[in-house]
Protein backbone atom coordinates (compact mmCIF):
# COMPACT_ATOMS: atom_id res chain seq x y z
CA UNK A 1 0.00 0.00 0.00
CA UNK A 2 1.25 3.51 -0.36
CA UNK A 3 1.84 5.72 2.43
CA UNK A 4 0.05 9.06 3.04
CA UNK A 5 1.72 11.53 1.14
CA UNK A 6 2.65 14.68 2.83
CA UNK A 7 4.06 17.86 2.66
CA UNK A 8 6.01 20.53 4.11
CA UNK A 9 5.50 24.62 4.03
CA UNK A 10 7.52 27.34 5.55
CA UNK A 11 5.93 29.22 8.20
CA UNK A 12 5.76 32.95 8.81
CA UNK A 13 8.95 32.17 11.21
CA UNK A 14 11.03 30.13 8.87
CA UNK A 15 9.91 27.10 10.52
CA UNK A 16 8.22 24.36 8.24
CA UNK A 17 4.54 22.88 8.80
CA UNK A 18 4.19 19.42 8.34
CA UNK A 19 0.49 18.35 7.81
CA UNK A 20 -0.91 15.00 6.02
CA UNK A 21 -2.98 15.12 2.98
CA UNK A 22 -7.06 14.65 3.09
CA UNK A 23 -8.15 10.67 2.19
CA UNK A 24 -9.37 10.22 -1.27
CA UNK A 25 -12.83 8.23 -1.48
CA UNK A 26 -12.18 4.83 -2.73
CA UNK A 27 -13.85 3.73 -5.64
CA UNK A 28 -16.82 1.36 -5.91
CA UNK A 29 -17.02 -2.03 -6.81
CA UNK A 30 -17.82 -2.83 -10.02
CA UNK A 31 -19.71 -6.14 -8.89
CA UNK A 32 -22.20 -4.61 -5.77
CA UNK A 33 -24.26 -2.90 -8.80
CA UNK A 34 -24.71 -5.43 -10.66
CA UNK A 35 -25.97 -7.86 -8.28
CA UNK A 36 -28.91 -5.59 -7.35
CA UNK A 37 -29.29 -4.97 -10.85
CA UNK A 38 -30.03 -8.78 -10.86
CA UNK A 39 -32.27 -8.58 -7.95
CA UNK A 40 -34.21 -6.25 -9.14
CA UNK A 41 -34.67 -8.21 -12.20
CA UNK A 42 -35.84 -11.02 -10.40
CA UNK A 43 -38.21 -9.22 -8.22
CA UNK A 44 -39.84 -8.22 -11.70
CA UNK A 45 -39.68 -11.33 -12.79
CA UNK A 46 -41.12 -12.51 -10.04
CA UNK A 47 -44.20 -10.05 -10.26
CA UNK A 48 -44.33 -11.08 -13.99
CA UNK A 49 -45.10 -14.61 -13.04
CA UNK A 50 -47.53 -14.05 -9.92
CA UNK A 51 -49.48 -11.81 -12.35
CA UNK A 52 -49.56 -14.31 -15.24
CA UNK A 53 -50.25 -17.00 -12.55
CA UNK A 54 -53.26 -15.04 -11.06
CA UNK A 55 -54.78 -14.36 -14.51
CA UNK A 56 -54.57 -17.73 -15.56
CA UNK A 57 -56.26 -19.04 -12.41
CA UNK A 58 -59.26 -16.52 -12.85
CA UNK A 59 -59.31 -17.64 -16.42
CA UNK A 60 -59.34 -21.26 -15.49
CA UNK A 61 -62.05 -20.52 -13.19
CA UNK A 62 -64.04 -18.64 -15.85
CA UNK A 63 -63.75 -21.16 -18.44
CA UNK A 64 -65.07 -24.16 -15.73
CA UNK A 65 -67.88 -21.90 -15.08
CA UNK A 66 -68.89 -22.02 -18.44
CA UNK A 67 -68.40 -24.94 -18.94
CA UNK A 68 -70.10 -26.60 -16.68
CA UNK A 69 -73.50 -23.94 -17.16
CA UNK A 70 -72.73 -25.27 -21.43
CA UNK A 71 -72.62 -29.12 -19.81
CA UNK A 72 -76.05 -28.21 -17.67
CA UNK A 73 -77.76 -26.47 -20.51
CA UNK A 74 -76.48 -29.12 -22.86
CA UNK A 75 -77.36 -31.69 -20.57
CA UNK A 76 -80.82 -30.11 -19.92
CA UNK A 77 -81.39 -30.27 -23.85
CA UNK A 78 -80.62 -33.66 -24.22
CA UNK A 79 -82.19 -35.25 -21.18
CA UNK A 80 -85.54 -33.42 -22.33
CA UNK A 81 -85.80 -35.05 -25.66
CA UNK A 82 -84.68 -38.75 -24.42
CA UNK A 83 -86.68 -37.88 -21.76
CA UNK A 84 -89.81 -36.58 -23.48
CA UNK A 85 -91.75 -39.58 -24.50
CA UNK A 86 -91.49 -41.40 -21.26
CA UNK A 87 -93.44 -38.25 -19.83
CA UNK A 88 -95.74 -38.50 -22.42
CA UNK A 89 -95.85 -42.26 -21.52
CA UNK A 90 -96.19 -41.66 -17.87
CA UNK A 91 -99.42 -38.50 -18.09
CA UNK A 92 -101.30 -40.93 -20.58
CA UNK A 93 -101.59 -43.91 -18.27
CA UNK A 94 -102.06 -41.09 -15.32
CA UNK A 95 -105.22 -40.78 -17.32
CA UNK A 96 -106.30 -44.69 -18.19
CA UNK A 97 -108.78 -45.82 -15.51
CA UNK A 98 -111.15 -49.14 -15.20
CA UNK A 99 -113.62 -46.48 -16.98
CA UNK A 100 -111.59 -45.76 -20.11
CA UNK A 101 -109.64 -48.72 -20.77
CA UNK A 102 -109.84 -48.65 -24.23
CA UNK A 103 -107.93 -45.79 -24.41
CA UNK A 104 -104.01 -46.38 -25.57
CA UNK A 105 -100.51 -45.02 -25.74
CA UNK A 106 -100.16 -45.58 -29.57
CA UNK A 107 -96.32 -44.29 -29.65
CA UNK A 108 -94.77 -43.59 -32.82
CA UNK A 109 -91.74 -43.57 -33.24
CA UNK A 110 -88.13 -45.81 -33.99
CA UNK A 111 -88.38 -49.06 -33.01
CA UNK A 112 -86.66 -48.52 -29.78
CA UNK A 113 -86.57 -49.44 -25.77
CA UNK A 114 -88.92 -46.90 -25.44
CA UNK A 115 -91.82 -47.40 -28.12
CA UNK A 116 -91.37 -51.18 -26.94
CA UNK A 117 -92.32 -50.27 -23.14
CA UNK A 118 -95.24 -48.59 -24.51
CA UNK A 119 -95.99 -51.09 -26.92
CA UNK A 120 -96.02 -53.69 -23.81
CA UNK A 121 -98.22 -51.29 -21.93
CA UNK A 122 -100.55 -50.84 -24.56
CA UNK A 123 -100.56 -54.75 -24.42
CA UNK A 124 -101.51 -54.61 -20.84
CA UNK A 125 -104.17 -52.44 -21.48
CA UNK A 126 -105.65 -54.91 -24.06
CA UNK A 127 -105.69 -57.94 -21.46
CA UNK A 128 -106.82 -55.72 -18.80
CA UNK A 129 -110.20 -54.45 -20.88
CA UNK A 130 -111.25 -57.64 -22.06
CA UNK A 131 -110.57 -59.00 -18.34
CA UNK A 132 -112.99 -56.23 -17.29
CA UNK A 133 -115.42 -56.77 -19.91
CA UNK A 134 -115.76 -60.23 -18.95
CA UNK A 135 -115.97 -59.46 -15.66
CA UNK A 136 -118.66 -56.85 -16.16
CA UNK A 137 -120.62 -59.34 -18.40
CA UNK A 138 -121.09 -61.95 -16.02
CA UNK A 139 -122.35 -59.65 -13.80
CA UNK A 140 -124.97 -58.42 -16.03
CA UNK A 141 -125.44 -61.72 -17.25
CA UNK A 142 -125.85 -63.25 -14.03
CA UNK A 143 -128.25 -61.01 -12.60
CA UNK A 144 -130.22 -61.74 -15.38
CA UNK A 145 -130.75 -65.42 -15.31
CA UNK A 146 -131.00 -65.22 -11.65
CA UNK A 147 -134.20 -63.14 -11.60
CA UNK A 148 -136.32 -66.37 -13.41
CA UNK A 149 -135.83 -68.71 -10.60
CA UNK A 150 -136.52 -66.33 -8.07
CA UNK A 151 -139.54 -65.03 -9.70
CA UNK A 152 -141.25 -69.06 -9.82
CA UNK A 153 -139.93 -69.32 -5.94
CA UNK A 154 -141.91 -66.04 -5.01
CA UNK A 155 -145.09 -67.88 -7.61
CA UNK A 156 -144.52 -71.00 -5.83
CA UNK A 157 -144.95 -68.93 -2.40
CA UNK A 158 -148.16 -67.32 -3.08
CA UNK A 159 -149.30 -70.70 -4.70
CA UNK A 160 -148.84 -72.61 -1.39
CA UNK A 161 -150.03 -69.37 0.78
CA UNK A 162 -153.44 -69.34 -1.08
CA UNK A 163 -154.67 -72.47 -1.01
CA UNK A 164 -157.96 -72.81 1.24
CA UNK A 165 -156.72 -72.67 5.28
CA UNK A 166 -152.83 -72.76 5.21
CA UNK A 167 -150.78 -73.96 8.03
CA UNK A 168 -149.57 -71.11 10.64
CA UNK A 169 -146.40 -73.29 9.73
CA UNK A 170 -146.99 -72.46 6.08
CA UNK A 171 -147.71 -68.60 5.83
CA UNK A 172 -144.82 -67.51 8.68
CA UNK A 173 -142.45 -69.47 6.12
CA UNK A 174 -143.83 -68.31 3.15
CA UNK A 175 -143.41 -64.54 4.98
CA UNK A 176 -139.65 -65.50 5.85
CA UNK A 177 -138.87 -66.57 2.56
CA UNK A 178 -140.24 -63.16 0.52
CA UNK A 179 -138.47 -61.18 2.80
CA UNK A 180 -135.30 -63.38 1.59
CA UNK A 181 -136.39 -63.47 -1.84
CA UNK A 182 -137.15 -59.43 -1.60
CA UNK A 183 -133.75 -59.07 -0.07
CA UNK A 184 -131.86 -61.18 -3.16
CA UNK A 185 -133.83 -59.46 -5.65
CA UNK A 186 -132.71 -55.85 -4.12
CA UNK A 187 -129.06 -57.53 -4.25
CA UNK A 188 -129.28 -58.16 -7.91
CA UNK A 189 -131.06 -54.94 -8.64
CA UNK A 190 -127.77 -53.49 -7.02
CA UNK A 191 -125.50 -55.49 -9.50
CA UNK A 192 -127.69 -54.42 -12.64
CA UNK A 193 -127.31 -50.76 -12.21
CA UNK A 194 -123.40 -51.18 -10.50
CA UNK A 195 -122.96 -53.35 -14.22
CA UNK A 196 -124.67 -50.58 -16.40
CA UNK A 197 -123.59 -48.05 -14.80
CA UNK A 198 -119.35 -49.47 -15.07
CA UNK A 199 -119.79 -50.43 -18.71
CA UNK A 200 -121.51 -48.95 -21.96
CA UNK A 201 -122.39 -45.61 -22.65
CA UNK A 202 -125.33 -43.11 -20.80
CA UNK A 203 -127.83 -42.86 -23.73
CA UNK A 204 -130.54 -41.52 -22.03
CA UNK A 205 -129.23 -38.41 -20.84
CA UNK A 206 -131.07 -35.23 -20.18
CA UNK A 207 -131.36 -31.85 -17.72
CA UNK A 208 -131.85 -33.29 -13.94
CA UNK A 209 -132.50 -31.30 -11.33
CA UNK A 210 -131.21 -32.43 -8.28
CA UNK A 211 -133.20 -30.71 -5.80
CA UNK A 212 -136.45 -32.21 -7.35
CA UNK A 213 -134.94 -35.70 -7.30
CA UNK A 214 -134.16 -35.01 -3.47
CA UNK A 215 -137.72 -34.05 -2.90
CA UNK A 216 -138.95 -37.36 -4.46
CA UNK A 217 -136.83 -39.17 -2.65
CA UNK A 218 -137.24 -37.38 0.57
CA UNK A 219 -141.23 -38.00 0.09
CA UNK A 220 -141.51 -41.10 -0.65
CA UNK A 221 -139.51 -42.76 2.77
CA UNK A 222 -141.42 -40.12 4.84
CA UNK A 223 -143.12 -43.13 6.45
CA UNK A 224 -139.45 -44.60 7.23
CA UNK A 225 -138.53 -41.60 8.97
CA UNK A 226 -141.19 -41.08 11.03
CA UNK A 227 -140.80 -44.52 12.10
CA UNK A 228 -137.24 -43.88 13.22
CA UNK A 229 -138.57 -40.02 14.52
CA UNK A 230 -135.73 -38.47 12.27
CA UNK A 231 -135.59 -34.62 12.27
CA UNK A 232 -134.95 -33.50 8.46
CA UNK A 233 -133.49 -30.75 7.23
CA UNK A 234 -134.40 -29.79 3.50
CA UNK A 235 -132.30 -27.58 1.75
CA UNK A 236 -132.25 -28.59 -1.40
CA UNK A 237 -133.05 -26.10 -4.27
CA UNK A 238 -134.65 -26.54 -7.43
CA UNK A 239 -131.91 -24.46 -9.26
CA UNK A 240 -128.90 -27.28 -9.00
CA UNK A 241 -129.25 -28.65 -12.57
CA UNK A 242 -127.00 -31.35 -13.61
CA UNK A 243 -126.49 -33.77 -17.34
CA UNK A 244 -127.25 -37.01 -16.88
CA UNK A 245 -129.62 -40.48 -16.75
CA UNK A 246 -132.42 -39.52 -15.16
CA UNK A 247 -133.10 -43.19 -14.20
CA UNK A 248 -129.36 -43.19 -13.00
CA UNK A 249 -129.29 -40.36 -10.66
CA UNK A 250 -132.39 -40.94 -9.12
CA UNK A 251 -131.01 -44.37 -7.85
CA UNK A 252 -127.78 -42.02 -6.78
CA UNK A 253 -130.24 -39.66 -5.15
CA UNK A 254 -132.08 -42.38 -3.43
CA UNK A 255 -128.79 -44.68 -2.02
CA UNK A 256 -127.46 -41.28 -0.42
CA UNK A 257 -130.95 -40.86 1.02
CA UNK A 258 -131.50 -44.48 1.91
CA UNK A 259 -127.76 -44.86 3.52
CA UNK A 260 -128.46 -41.60 5.96
CA UNK A 261 -132.25 -42.74 7.09
CA UNK A 262 -130.80 -46.66 7.41
CA UNK A 263 -127.56 -46.25 9.42
CA UNK A 264 -128.88 -43.42 11.67
CA UNK A 265 -129.51 -43.39 15.18
CA UNK A 266 -133.20 -43.23 16.60
CA UNK A 267 -134.33 -39.15 17.13
CA UNK A 268 -131.13 -38.31 14.84
CA UNK A 269 -131.41 -35.73 12.42
CA UNK A 270 -130.57 -35.66 8.83
CA UNK A 271 -129.43 -32.35 6.86
CA UNK A 272 -129.92 -32.52 2.86
CA UNK A 273 -128.93 -29.49 0.57
CA UNK A 274 -128.43 -28.76 -2.91
CA UNK A 275 -126.47 -25.88 -5.19
CA UNK A 276 -125.78 -24.70 -7.89
CA UNK A 277 -122.12 -22.76 -8.49
CA UNK A 278 -119.92 -21.92 -11.24
CA UNK A 279 -118.42 -25.42 -11.77
CA UNK A 280 -121.83 -27.66 -11.56
CA UNK A 281 -123.98 -29.01 -9.13
CA UNK A 282 -123.80 -30.48 -5.93
CA UNK A 283 -125.73 -32.51 -3.56
CA UNK A 284 -124.39 -32.74 0.29
CA UNK A 285 -125.93 -35.33 2.73
CA UNK A 286 -124.97 -34.72 6.65
CA UNK A 287 -126.19 -37.29 9.06
CA UNK A 288 -125.08 -37.46 12.92
CA UNK A 289 -124.13 -40.26 14.85
CA UNK A 290 -121.31 -42.19 16.32
CA UNK A 291 -117.92 -41.33 15.34
CA UNK A 292 -116.66 -42.76 12.50
CA UNK A 293 -113.25 -43.12 11.51
CA UNK A 294 -111.80 -41.24 8.36
CA UNK A 295 -110.33 -44.79 6.88
CA UNK A 296 -113.40 -46.43 7.74
CA UNK A 297 -115.39 -44.07 5.77
CA UNK A 298 -113.32 -44.21 2.50
CA UNK A 299 -114.19 -47.85 2.28
CA UNK A 300 -117.85 -47.50 2.00
CA UNK A 301 -117.37 -47.01 -2.12
CA UNK A 302 -116.10 -50.68 -1.87
CA UNK A 303 -119.18 -53.57 -2.48
CA UNK A 304 -120.01 -55.07 0.10
CA UNK A 305 -118.27 -52.63 2.87
CA UNK A 306 -119.54 -51.85 6.32
CA UNK A 307 -119.20 -50.09 9.59
CA UNK A 308 -119.72 -53.28 11.61
CA UNK A 309 -122.72 -55.46 12.16
CA UNK A 310 -124.71 -52.21 13.03
CA UNK A 311 -124.84 -51.87 9.39
CA UNK A 312 -126.15 -55.13 8.90
CA UNK A 313 -130.19 -54.65 9.18
CA UNK A 314 -133.46 -56.30 8.10
CA UNK A 315 -133.80 -53.15 5.65
CA UNK A 316 -132.99 -54.84 2.93
CA UNK A 317 -129.31 -53.73 3.10
CA UNK A 318 -127.19 -54.69 -0.21
CA UNK A 319 -123.88 -53.19 0.71
CA UNK A 320 -124.14 -51.97 -2.42
CA UNK A 321 -125.52 -48.77 -1.89
CA UNK A 322 -122.36 -46.29 -1.49
CA UNK A 323 -120.23 -48.11 -4.62
CA UNK A 324 -123.55 -47.57 -6.70
CA UNK A 325 -123.56 -44.30 -5.93
CA UNK A 326 -119.69 -43.86 -6.44
CA UNK A 327 -120.29 -45.99 -9.85
CA UNK A 328 -123.14 -43.22 -10.87
CA UNK A 329 -121.03 -40.07 -10.52
CA UNK A 330 -117.92 -41.77 -11.80
CA UNK A 331 -120.17 -42.38 -15.02
CA UNK A 332 -121.00 -38.77 -15.08
CA UNK A 333 -117.95 -36.97 -14.70
CA UNK A 334 -118.75 -36.07 -11.12
CA UNK A 335 -116.98 -36.94 -7.63
CA UNK A 336 -117.88 -38.14 -4.57
CA UNK A 337 -116.47 -37.70 -0.84
CA UNK A 338 -117.19 -39.26 2.35
CA UNK A 339 -116.13 -37.07 5.48
CA UNK A 340 -116.38 -38.39 9.07
CA UNK A 341 -117.98 -36.04 11.17
CA UNK A 342 -115.35 -34.66 13.81
CA UNK A 343 -118.88 -34.62 16.07
CA UNK A 344 -120.02 -37.88 14.88
CA UNK A 345 -121.85 -39.33 11.86
CA UNK A 346 -121.07 -38.88 7.74
CA UNK A 347 -120.83 -36.17 5.48
CA UNK A 348 -121.88 -37.46 1.44
CA UNK A 349 -120.85 -34.80 -0.71
CA UNK A 350 -121.36 -35.12 -4.70
CA UNK A 351 -119.97 -32.94 -7.06
CA UNK A 352 -121.48 -33.40 -10.64
CA UNK A 353 -120.94 -31.26 -13.80
CA UNK A 354 -123.33 -28.77 -14.98
CA UNK A 355 -126.53 -29.32 -17.10
CA UNK A 356 -124.56 -26.59 -19.55
CA UNK A 357 -121.06 -27.70 -19.28
CA UNK A 358 -122.05 -31.20 -19.11
CA UNK A 359 -121.64 -33.02 -22.89
CA UNK A 360 -121.67 -36.57 -21.77
CA UNK A 361 -119.73 -39.53 -20.81
CA UNK A 362 -118.16 -41.54 -23.32
CA UNK A 363 -116.85 -45.04 -22.99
Amino acid sequence: MNAPSSSTAPDGSGGRVTGAAPEQPLPARPGLAAEQQIRDLQRQLADVHAQQNHRLLVGSLIALVVRAGISLLLGRVLAGRVLRPLRVITAATRRISAENLHQRLAVTGPVDEVKEFADTVDGLLERLEVSFDAQRRFVGNASHELRTPLATMRASLDVAVAKPEPTAQTVALAVRLRGELDRVDHLLDGFLVLARTQHGTLADQSPVSLGELVREALAVRAAGMAAKMLTVDDGSRPDAWTRGSPALLSRMVENVVDNAIVHNEVSGWIRVATEQDGTGARLVVETGGRLLDQAQADRLTQPFARLGADRTGPEGNSGLGLSIVAAIVAAHGGRLTLLARPEGGLRVGVSLPSAAGSQGVTR
